[in-house]
């Protein structure tokens, strides 16, 4: 069991899809509630729909300040996103995209949402290389939540909690022992 440390490592949760009706809203709030619970832990759910940025426009030029600090006073990331046509949403990449230098050397966990039976498996696989091409550090353990529209119901609660819990515990773990370490290595290793 990872000891927390002395202060709290902050870990939100990023809602990354815009649409209505959007069963990931329900994983994202889950996910959250479940990292809320872990001793030593900070987090809030970030929906990528409330972020205002302009669609003709990118990084730096369209940064939302608000969206920057949160991202850069971040120890880590869960992000949450639906498999749309075999990747992620594209507002997603347009919001991630704003921020830079403001991910770099922090680690991030990946909760892939699907209707169908593959669990996000395809969004998991198209972001890797995006989130490596930011700066952030990928966990090797990854959370699939598959047929979500049969995993929640109509008011959002989880039909299986005891299984959905000690799933997301597993990815938890991880994610917040790479948070702790890559934390400690930005406080204390210089990189000169």
């Amino acid at each position: 069991m990872l000891t927390p440390p002395m202060r709290p490592l902050n870990i939100p949760v990023i809602l990354g899809t815009t649409r209505r009706g959007r069963m990931s809203a329900h994983v994202a709030r889950f996910v959250t509630n479940e990292l809320s619970k872990r001793p030593g832990v900070v987090t809030e759910l970030i929906d990528i729909a409330e972020v205002p940025l302009p669609v003709d426009g990118a990084g730096d030029e369209i940064k939302d300040p608000a969206f920057s600090q949160k991202m850069e006073s971040a120890d880590g990331l869960v992000i949450v996103a639906p498999e749309y046509n075999h990747s992620f949403p594209g507002l997603l990449k347009h919001v991630l995209d704003t921020c830079l230098e403001e991910y770099i050397h922090k680690a991030a966990g990946i909760v892939g949402v699907s209707a169908g039976p593959f669990g996000g498996t395809r969004v998991v696989q198209s972001l890797l290389p995006v989130l490596r091409e930011v700066g952030l550090m990928t966990i090797f353990t990854d959370l699939n939540f598959s047929n979500v529209g049969k995993t929640f119901d109509e008011e959002g609660r989880i039909l299986d909690e005891a299984t959905w819990a000690g799933r997301t515990a597993n990815f938890l773990d991880e994610l917040l022992w790479m948070s702790t370490v890559l934390r400690h290595g930005r406080e204390n290793v210089s990189q000169e």
